[in-house]
């Protein structure tokens, strides 16, 4: 749980940074940094991607996980409860000295963007099963500097109601590290091998799409990180 421990502790000093200095942060210099952080990120996805010592499985992996998650399209369903929760908790109001209608930021709206940011995601869902598995917790640390990064940002412009998403993060990810640790007996070295290079290729996509390199529909591949179980369960590893 140290991972999602620091993850969520990132979170809310984020968040008090950004209530600090709201309004105070240039688009061009949080461009920037997130574009550094990013390339870190790719950098995480390609040396972990090497774990998994056993290509054939890491390519299988991809193939048929990639063919499960778009013809289940993850994404789709994932971006069709980000916009269902946003329709319910946004809110317009309209300003009583003025006839023209305006868009305020609710507290329950940017709980929900924050979260839905710092949930759904590929580092998210890999960073807990590592944490859980392996006990390492670099994923998590290195989505600790990301998501802090990204909630000063956030709250400087979406208010006070970004820091209860950390309530989210904790309750997710770590909900994901306690079921995984109790596979860890169970899966063998090399399934927990091969979902490591699987989910960092996962890893090294969502950094690509941080820097607008592709766009990858990288909620469409999570099935990926799961065939490895398969392939032992048939006696392939």
């Amino acid at each position: 749980m140290l991972g999602t421990i620091v993850n969520t502790g990132a979170i809310i000093g984020g968040c008090l940074v950004g209530l600090l200095i709201k309004g105070g942060i240039p688009e061009r210099l949080s461009n920037t940094v997130m574009n550094g952080i990013a390339l870190c990120v790719i950098y995480i996805g390609i040396s972990g991607a090497f774990e998994g010592g056993n290509t054939l499985i890491t390519i299988i992996s991809m193939a048929f996980g990639a063919a499960i998650g778009e013809l289940i399209d993850l994404d789709k369903w994932l971006n069709k409860l980000g916009e269902f929760l946003e329709s319910k908790f946004s809110k317009n109001k309209i300003d009583d000295d003025s006839d023209v209608k305006t868009s305020t930021v609710t507290i329950s709206q940017g709980f929900v963007s924050a979260s839905l940011l710092f949930c759904v995601g590929a580092m998210a869902v890999v960073g807990s099963l590592e944490s859980g598995l392996k006990g390492v917790h670099e994923t998590l640390f290195a989505k600790s500097i990301l998501d802090g990064i990204s909630s000063i940002i956030f709250t400087a412009s979406m208010g006070i109601g970004v820091i209860f998403s950390g309530i989210s993060v904790f309750i997710y990810q770590g909900a994901i590290t306690i079921g995984a640790s109790f596979l860890s007996g169970i899966l063998s070295d090399s399934v927990v091998n091969s979902m490591t290079a699987v989910g960092s290729l996962l890893i090294m996509a969502l950094g690509l799409n941080m820097i607008k390199a592709c766009n990858i529909k990288v909620a469409n591949l999570l099935p990926s990180m799961l065939i490895p179980v398969f392939c032992e369960i048939f006696g392939m590893l």
